[in-house]
């Protein structure tokens, strides 16, 4: 019934694939340079888009397709923080402009489902520029003390002992 509809979710699900790695990898670098903040950003995005993979995959099945699990791109090997911010800005912005437009195709196609989810992947996506550009423009406006904090507020958690039985102090 919405053939034509499969291809644009099975490339909005190579989309998200890319983004999962690459958010993936800008988490395991952040966490090892010691910038949890972060850290915990790139894996909270990387899980809402493997999220995002899993509405897409249901609606391509629905639609008796076949979901195509192969990344748009190869990871960019990128362990400078302020390029993992610009890059996840960039990526973010281009999901949003490519998601508008996939929601004008399903539409067109008489899909207004598969439309109304391309909508809502974009306020996600959106949100998810949001916060990077926050970022972005902390270390822009603060420098490498924006990340030195990250980094301070690690050590004082890891060389605070932890109590676990407060009766026998």
């Amino acid at each position: 019934m919405y053939e034509k509809s499969i291809k644009p979710l099975n490339q909005a699900v190579a989309e998200e694939l890319s983004g999962v790695h690459q958010y993936m990898y800008f988490h395991f670098h952040c966490n090892d340079q010691g910038y949890d903040l972060l850290a915990n950003l790139f894996r909270k995005t990387a899980i809402e888009e493997m999220i995002h993979i899993e509405r897409l995959a249901e609606r391509i099945l629905f639609l008796k397709g076949d979901v195509e699990m192969k990344p748009s791109t190869n990871t960019e090997k990128i362990s400078n923080v302020k390029d993992m911010l610009k890059n996840a800005r960039s990526m973010e912005e281009d999901s949003i402009k490519l998601y508008n437009v996939l929601a004008m195709e399903c539409g067109s196609n008489a899909d207004s489902v598969s439309r109304k989810l391309f909508e809502e992947l974009v306020m996600d996506e959106e949100r998810h520029y949001g916060l990077f550009d926050t970022e972005w423009q902390n270390l822009n406006k603060f420098g490498e003390q924006y990340l030195a904090l990250q980094s301070i507020e690690r050590s004082k958690i890891v060389s605070t002992p932890t109590v676990t039985n407060p009766t026998n102090l």
